[in-house]
């Protein structure tokens, strides 16, 4: 019995030995993978962050509204949080100013994963991977702001850098067909669409009212809800435009369902939408022709990389 006794000891102790071991090879963004793609961090353990940002829609999701715990759906079109290292302000309405912040803020939601930080922390302190990791990659016990460091760890890897749209930029002239770069002229001309959506990610980081706001009653009121300034309301961010042809459907609630809905919006807003206050003076009749809209959809093609997303290479 004595040596029954013995064994056992020694077997937990090189389990043990072979446990840290393990730990010791995880990084920050090893550990915020981990963390993004585990259902843990739901109040029912049954919606992870990429249930609703899908890899293989750009980390974007597929229909208008995801669903959260217990089905509920989300109040606004979940975006695409590719390409957020340099972003200045998160979330539609611009309510998180770091990624960090973001990070955090559908833990909390109680139309998504609805389980409080301080639940979420708890729980991660309890399990016997987090706990001994969040140590090991960090030197102390895990908190809420390492929890949020750890995922933005993840998320700004999540890079897309290298399209044909780049390489044509770069001096390769064979990169872009010729529809595809009338398109680019358009863009940068005709269209305005540089106006909003410009730099290496295409876009200014600014809030915009584009005229789907009618003014209604129970209208999201956008940015204004975070700023309380009556000229924020129906102000959405601009959201960049690398890989969007996987990110469909578009706008801050998904009603526009492909690239091609997006353009007929822009190029006559006022058949769309007549009433639109505090709509953004850029917004006017473009008078593109059926084959500039082509031209225009496929240089936007062209600025999305081959696969919906960098995990895939």
């Amino acid at each position: 019995m004595r040596y029954i006794v013995v064994i056992a000891c020694l077997i937990i102790l090189f389990l043990s030995s072979f446990e840290l071991k393990t730990y010791k090879k995880i990084n920050a963004i090893e550990l915020g993978k981990k963390l993004f793609f585990d259902p843990i961090l739901s109040s029912d353990s049954s919606v992870s962050c990429a249930s609703c940002h899908k890899p293989e829609y750009g980390f974007a999701d597929n229909q208008a509204f995801s669903l959260g715990v217990g089905g509920k759906k989300t109040s606004r079109n979940t975006p695409s949080v590719l390409n957020m290292k340099n972003r200045s302000a998160f979330f539609w309405d611009g309510r998180a100013s770091t990624l960090e912040e973001q990070a955090l803020g559908p833990i909390q939601n109680p139309d998504e994963m609805n389980l409080p930080i301080h639940k979420a922390v708890l729980r991660l302190k309890n399990h016997p991977f987090y706990s001994k990791a969040f140590l090991q990659v960090y030197g102390k016990e895990i908190d809420s702001l390492l929890l949020g460091k750890a995922l933005a760890a993840f998320e700004e890897t999540l890079e897309i850098e290298e399209t044909r749209m780049d390489q044509y930029l770069m001096g390769n002239e064979n990169a872009l067909n010729e529809s595809e770069k009338r398109g680019l002229q358009l863009f940068n001309g005709k269209a305005g669409c540089i106006d909003c959506h410009f730099g290496p990610d295409f876009t200014n980081d600014q809030f915009k009212n584009i005229g789907l706001f009618s003014g209604g009653k129970n209208e999201d009121l956008g940015r204004f809800n975070v700023t309380k300034n009556k000229k924020d309301k129906g102000k959405f961010k601009v959201p960049g435009l690398r890989n969007v042809i996987y990110t469909a459907p578009y706008m801050h609630d998904g009603r526009f369902k492909t690239l091609e809905e997006v353009i007929d919006y822009y190029n006559n807003p006022d058949i769309a939408n007549p009433k639109h206050p505090n709509r953004d003076k850029l917004i006017k009749t473009l008078n593109l022709t059926s084959q500039e809209k082509k031209d225009l959809i496929n240089f936007l093609k062209s600025a999305s990389a081959e696969k919906p997303n960098p995990l895939m290479d």
